[in-house]
């Protein structure tokens, strides 16, 4: 196997040289655990932990390694090493994690998976197939430079009149998208999928892909026979994002107040492209969504609970006054 296999070009070798590391050995990580990291390279695989300069200088997160990162590191044997520095990252794929302390602190950011090439969204046709939940994930994906595409799993269940009007569906709303319908059950598509699947690229499983529970507990890369490189994902039910606005983005520096909400200003740009049919009213409608779900992600905890506090005194009153009516009306 050469290094090549593993993913690694130019960029990396630019980057580790520029950084002062061209004399340390680089390694990418295949898996990450509590305080340690699996790495390989083409001399085999190490267990490796950062060094307390890393910790110590260490701003957020992100300057951690993940699953799909270069590192340069020193063996120490021929199982264990030591991570000198992470090389930067040619794409990522992150999303908000969390929410606000008491003292105000920041919500965090989680990193899905690094130096990808193509994500696939998995979302099975029986279970929470929507629209919108892939233009979340659209947004996320292309947010890091990576290219998406689509698995549509479990197939099998609908007829080809079905099938074809939904394939139509998603085209209709994400144009110029790959998308390759499957089944487990009757192995429709998955020699397609092989296919896709290319040498010293790289591929990341997004989304719930129909299995049932999820076996994936935690990111693992894996290497194919074909030397094709792929990094499977626990399965996520949320997308938190604080902005996937997109083409809104620019639609809104046009609107006439800077602080405009885009649902009842005079002079939104976002709103007349909606009334004139230059945006989408479902992408429109699942921007306003994912804003006030990005709203919710940055409240503190105090705020969040103060919420559900008045929502569950709202609740206490309207069924006593439920109780009131029903009595009166008996």
């Amino acid at each position: 196997m050469d290094i090549e296999d593993l993913g690694y070009s130019s960029f990396f070798e630019s980057n580790r040289n520029q950084l002062g590391l061209g004399g340390l050995a680089v390694a990418r990580v295949i898996a990450e655990f509590k305080e340690a990291y699996r790495v390989k390279n083409t001399d085999g695989e190490y267990l490796a932990k950062i060094t307390g300069k890393q910790m110590f200088t260490a701003s957020s997160r992100e300057d951690y390694p993940a699953v799909g990162d270069w590192v340069a590191i020193t063996p120490l044997d021929d199982t264990h090493a030591v991570t000198q520095g992470v090389l930067p990252r040619r794409t990522i794929i992150k999303r908000k994690h969390g929410d606000k302390n008491r003292a105000g602190e920041q919500i965090q950011t989680q990193i899905i998976a690094a130096n990808i090439d193509i994500a696939f969204v998995v979302e099975s046709i029986d279970r929470d197939y929507s629209l919108n939940r892939f233009e979340r994930y659209f947004a996320l994906i292309r947010d890091g430079g990576v290219t998406p595409a689509i698995i549509l799993n479990k197939v099998d269940l609908l007829s080809s009149r079905q099938l074809n009007e939904k394939l139509n569906e998603l085209t209709g709303r994400l144009p110029a998208i790959d998308l390759i319908p499957t089944s487990t059950l009757n192995n429709q598509g998955l020699d397609e999928l092989k296919m896709y699947i290319a040498a010293g690229t790289t591929y990341c499983f997004l989304g719930s892909s129909g299995r049932g529970r999820h076996i994936t507990t935690a990111r693992q890369m894996y290497f194919l026979q074909n030397r094709g490189i792929v990094i499977d994902n626990p399965g996520m039910r949320e997308v938190g994002m604080a902005d996937i606005a997109g083409g809104i983005a620019v639609l809104a520096q046009q609107c006439r107040y800077s602080d405009c909400t885009h649902t009842h200003e005079p002079g939104c740009a976002v709103i007349d492209a909606v009334k004139s049919g230059r945006l989408d009213e479902q992408k429109y409608s699942n921007y306003l969504s994912l804003k006030k779900e990005a709203g919710f992600y940055d409240m503190s905890s105090l705020e969040k609970r103060e919420k559900d506090r008045k929502f569950g005194k709202f609740m206490k009153q309207a069924k006593k006054d439920l109780k009131d009516f029903r009595h009166k009306n008996y």
